[in-house]
C-alpha cells in the first residue's frame, strides 16, 4: 500500500499470538461488541461519528478484549507490548499524514492544486472525467508502487476538478481509489505486492502475471461501470465553466511552471526516495513558490500590508500548520480553496492510534490467531479453502486495523494448507491481494480508510460504493476459485 519505506519494521516478521486458553466465541466477543457499539454510534452522532466520539469507541472495544484476555490468563504487559508494536509500526504512516496536510497547505497558496483544477476544467469534461481519474491514478500508483502518494498527489487535484464539474465527490473519491490500488497492486515497487508472495512462498514476478488474471477483468468491469456513470451524470450544473475559471485566474496566478513541483515529487518517488523526504521536499518547494508566484495571496494570510521576510515566513507556516482559507468572487470556490494543513490530519491520527490499541489488543489476547484457525478449520475444499482466506482477510481489516496484519497472519496461517491441497502459493498470495490490500481502504477505522478517507477529504461512507474496483476484487477471485478458472497447482517431479 505504501512505498517502501513507509514502515521501519517488518511485516514479515510480525509475530502472531497464540493463546490456547481462547476459544472462538471468546475471540469473538470484542468484536461483535465493537461492531455493536460502532453501530449505535454512528447512528446517533451520523457523519460526526469520526469527530472524536468513533475514537473512543474503539479504545472501549479493546477494553471489552482485555477482560477477556484477563479471564483467558493473558498478562496486561503482554496486551501493552503487543499495542506498543501496533503503534510503532504506524509511525511512518502518521509521519506521512502530518506531511500530507503540510503539503496540501503550501500547494494552494502556491497555486499549484489551484492550476491543476484550471488546466484540469479544460480538458476533462464530466463524461470521461472518472474513467479518466481510474487510469490517471492507476499509471500513477503503478510507477510510485503507492496508493497513498497517489492520493496525496493527483488525487487531492482530481477531487477539487470534480468538485467544479459538480460530481458527487464520492464518485470521484471512488474512481480514484480503484486506479490507486489497481497500479499499487500490480506494481513491483509497493510494499505489498512483495508482503504478499513473501508469506506465501512465492516469487515476485510470477505473483503479479497470475494476480492479473483477477485483477485485469476486475479493473475492466471497474471502467466500464465508471463510462457509463459518466454518460449519465447529470451536467446541468457544469455550464458555467467559464466563471469558475475566470475566478481562479483573477484570484492566483495561473502558471505552468508550478506543475514543476508535482513532477519533482513524483520524480523522487520513482527514484525510490523515502516518501517522507519527497514529501518534505513537496512541501518546502510549495512554499518557495508560494512566495514567488502567489506573494499577494502570502500576505492576504498573515494581513501584512506589504511582503517582507517575517510575513513570508509567517504566511507558509500558518498554510502548513492550519486553517488556510482563500477567498474567490465565486462562493462555489471558497470551501474548495481551504486547507487545514498538519492540525486538519490529527483526527484521522487519532482514529489510526485508536485503532492500533485494539488491534493491538485483540493480537495479545491471542484472538486474531484464533479467528484465524476457525476459519482454516472451515476449509475442507479448494473452494472453501479460497473463502475461507478471503473471510479471514476481510476479518482481519476489520479487527487489526492493518493492512499488514490482513496479509502477514493469513499468509502464515494458510500456506501450508494451500500447499497439502497441491496448490502453488500464486493462488494464496493472489487472494491475499485480491481480499486483504484492497479492502483495508473500504474500513473507516482501518489505516488505510482513515489515511484516504482524511486526504481526500471524503467519508468512507461516501466512497464506498464507488471504490467498485475495491468491494469487487474479492468476488472475482472467489468466482474464479468456483469456476476453477486458472488455479495453478504445485509442479510435481513428472512436469518439472
Amino acid at each position: 500500500m505504501q512505498s517502501q519505506d513507509i514502515n521501519s519494521s517488518k511485516p514479515q516478521d510480525e509475530n502472531i499470538v497464540k493463546n490456547k486458553e481462547l476459544n472462538i466465541w471468546e475471540a469473538l466477543i470484542p468484536v461483535f461488541a465493537l461492531v455493536g457499539m460502532l453501530a449505535y454510534n454512528v447512528f446517533v452522532y451520523g457523519d460526526d461519528a469520526l469527530s472524536g466520539s468513533n475514537q473512543f469507541i474503539l479504545l472501549m472495544g479493546a477494553a471489552v478484549a482485555a477482560i477477556v484476555g484477563v479471564f483467558n490468563k493473558v498478562s496486561y504487559d503482554q496486551m501493552l507490548a503487543e499495542v506498543a508494536e501496533n503503534v510503532k509500526s504506524t509511525t511512518g504512516a502518521l509521519l506521512i499524514l502530518l506531511m500530507v496536510g503540510a503539503l496540501s497547505g503550501t500547494w494552494l497558496i502556491s497555486g499549484i492544486i489551484p492550476s491543476m483544477i484550471y488546466y484540469g476544467l479544460q480538458v476533462l469534461n464530466p463524461t470521461i472525467f472518472l474513467a479518466a481519474c481510474v487510469i490517471i491514478c492507476a499509471v500513477i500508483s503503478v510507477a510510485t508502487g503507492s496508493s497513498w502518494t497517489t492520493s496525496a498527489t493527483v488525487g487531492i487535484a482530481l477531487i477539487g476538478i470534480g468538485d467544479t464539474l459538480g460530481i458527487p465527490l464520492g464518485m470521484t473519491a471512488g474512481a480514484i481509489l480503484s486506479g490507486a490500488y489497481f497500479g499499487d497492486k500490480m506494481s513491483p515497487l509497493s510494499d505489498t505486492t512483495n508482503l504478499a508472495p513473501a508469506m506465501a512462498g512465492g516469487e515476485l514476478f510470477s505473483h503479479i502475471k497470475y494476480m492479473s488474471i483477477t485483477t485485469v477483468p476486475t479493473i475492466c468491469v471497474t471502467l466500464v461501470v465508471f463510462i457509463i456513470m459518466g454518460f449519465s451524470l447529470d451536467t446541468s450544473g457544469t455550464a458555467d465553466t467559464q466563471s469558475i475559471l475566470n475566478s481562479i485566474d483573477n484570484t492566483f496566478n495561473i502558471n505552468g511552471w508550478l506543475f514543476l513541483v508535482p513532477v519533482a515529487v513524483i520524480l523522487l518517488i520513482l527514484k525510490k526516495a523515502p516518501p517522507l523526504l519527497a514529501l518534505l521536499i513537496g512541501t518546502l518547494l510549495g512554499g518557495v513558490f508560494a512566495l514567488i508566484f502567489q506573494p499577494e495571496i502570502v500576505m492576504g494570510i498573515t494581513e501584512a500590508t506589504e511582503m517582507s521576510f517575517e510575513a513570508g515566513y509567517k504566511g507558509i507556516m500558518n498554510a502548513i500548520t492550519v486553517d488556510t482559507n482563500i477567498a474567490t468572487e465565486n462562493e462555489a470556490l471558497n470551501d474548495l480553496f481551504s486547507s487545514k494543513g498538519m492540525a486538519g490530519m490529527l483526527g484521522t491520527i487519532w482514529l489510526i492510534v485508536c485503532a492500533m490499541v485494539f488491534g493491538g489488543i485483540m493480537d495479545g489476547i491471542g484472538a486474531l490467531s484464533r479467528i484465524s484457525s476457525a476459519l482454516l478449520n472451515m476449509a475442507k475444499s479448494t473452494f472453501s479453502l479460497f473463502a475461507s482466506t478471503v473471510a479471514s482477510c476481510l476479518a482481519l481489516n476489520v479487527t487489526a486495523s492493518d493492512q499488514y496484519l490482513a496479509i502477514v497472519v493469513p499468509g502464515k496461517m494458510f500456506a501450508k494448507a494451500y500447499s497439502d491441497k497441491g496448490l502453488a502459493p500464486e493462488n494464496l498470495s493472489r487472494t491475499l491481494e485480491d481480499s486483504g490490500t484492497v479492502t483495508s481502504v473500504l474500513i473507516p477505522w482501518n489505516t488505510c480508510g482513515a489515511y484516504h478517507s482524511g486526504v481526500l477529504g471524503v467519508s468512507v461512507a461516501e466512497y464506498f460504493f464507488y471504490a467498485i474496483f475495491n468491494w469487487l476484487s474479492p468476488f472475482m477471485t472467489l468466482l474464479f476459485a468456483a469456476l476453477r478458472i486458472k488455479i495453478k497447482q504445485l509442479a510435481t517431479p513428472e512436469t518439472v
